[in-house]
């Protein structure tokens, strides 16, 4: 089967690396960056293409003879590149975590008849396909609370940070509002708000504060009080916050010395290099999802936790391990006929199957990524 990953970034290579273990895919790596796409050059099982996504007609053909799409493009490309994969007929699994209603690509998908995985990362991803799980074994789910947060494991002064995703999306977390349920209510807050310092496993105290990570579960999981919140060491959200009320996170130009500039790319600049993973620098991921409700008349409490590390024989970093291989192995339950529902899915769907719930975290272990479960 033929396989094309469009974006060749710190998640996007490590899934072609993943899919070309198999003998099954024939596997194609699609970027505008040459320099991106060099680090494949020693690699004879897979291919790459020179490729701009925004120009529609090109990524149509770039993508025509391929069975299955990982959209990996960053988050500010994903709606309208996922629009034209969907137009295309092509089955896809996407990770880009665009800011833009899922819901609006259900029509398209219906009627192009094809499976469309929306938000199938780590978190948003394998935190619905575990909460739509978790909450399927229950007669009534009243309480849902994601914590999730990529660092790497050397703090380093000021920002103690490194960006383990595209930096624009990681900036993005702190300027979105974030939806909540609250007592059968939405709510929204701004990011960076209702900080508070929790305590993990393997890695001690973290703050958590608000972000918009809630996505789709809160349309599509009954439950009167839902929240997601993400992992910083602490201190880290007095220092966004700073930022972000000064202007620096700003998109319109302003005028300086006669020149007109964004704010936000003038940030990005000075910022990006400072928050850059380098090769070989530990990253660490930390997710804790707690599910709690009713079962036959009796209270059920649930959980799962992931500690996961670089993995310094791969030479993968921990957020494109669990984020990427989330889609792999997706991919693969596609491949194989584990899934074969048709339209637009989110990972909570897929949760509601434990065979392909089962399927997913099995090709995970494999890969020493190991979700623990508690019931309590």
């Amino acid at each position: 089967m033929k396989v094309i990953v469009l974006g060749a970034g710190l998640v996007g290579a490590p899934m072609a690396f993943d899919l070309a273990k198999d003998n099954e895919f024939d596997v194609t790596v699609a970027d505008f960056s040459t320099a991106s796409l060099n680090k494949f050059a020693e690699y004879e099982n897979i291919n790459t293409i020179q490729l701009d996504v925004t120009k529609k007609d090109d990524l149509k053909s770039a993508i025509s003879n391929f069975d299955f799409v990982l959209n990996a493009v960053p988050g500010f490309l994903g709606f309208e590149t996922m629009k034209t994969i969907i137009e295309s007929k092509k089955n896809v699994v996407d990770i880009s975590f665009f800011p833009e209603n899922q819901f609006d690509l259900k029509d398209l998908a219906e009627n192009n008849n094809v499976t469309a995985i929306i938000d199938c990362g780590v978190a948003p991803g394998m935190s619905n396909i575990l909460v739509g799980y978790l909450s399927s074994q229950l007669d009534k789910t009243e309480n849902v609370e994601i914590y999730v947060g990529g660092l790497p494991e050397v703090r380093k002064l000021p920002y103690e940070y490194k960006a383990v995703f595209s930096p624009i999306d990681v900036i993005e977390e702190y300027t979105r509002p974030a939806r909540y349920i609250e007592n059968g209510k939405m709510v929204i807050k701004p990011a960076l708000t209702d900080q508070e310092l929790m305590n993990f496993p393997n890695i001690g105290t973290l703050e958590s504060f608000n972000s918009d990570g809630l996505r789709s579960l809160a349309e599509t999981i009954d439950a009167p009080n839902m929240k997601e919140k993400t992992l910083r060491y602490p201190g880290h959200v007095d220092k966004m916050k700073l930022l972000r009320e000064t202007g620096f996170f700003e998109k319109e130009e302003i005028e300086v010395n006669g020149m007109t500039i964004s704010p936000l790319d003038f940030t990005a600049k000075l910022l990006f290099p400072k928050w850059k993973l380098e090769e070989g620098e530990v990253d660490i991921t930390v997710m804790k999802i707690i599910v709690n409700g009713i079962k036959d008349g009796l209270k059920v409490n649930s959980s799962y936790f992931l500690y996961d590390k670089y993995d310094a024989e791969t030479k993968v970093h921990s957020m494109a391990r669990t984020t990427g291989y989330t889609a792999t192995m997706a991919l693969r339950m596609l491949a194989k006929g584990v899934f074969d529902k048709k339209g637009l899915i989110l990972p909570e769907f897929i949760g509601k199957d434990e065979s392909c719930v089962n399927f997913i975290l099995n090709g995970l272990e494999e890969r020493g990524i190991v979700y623990q479960k508690t019931v309590f």
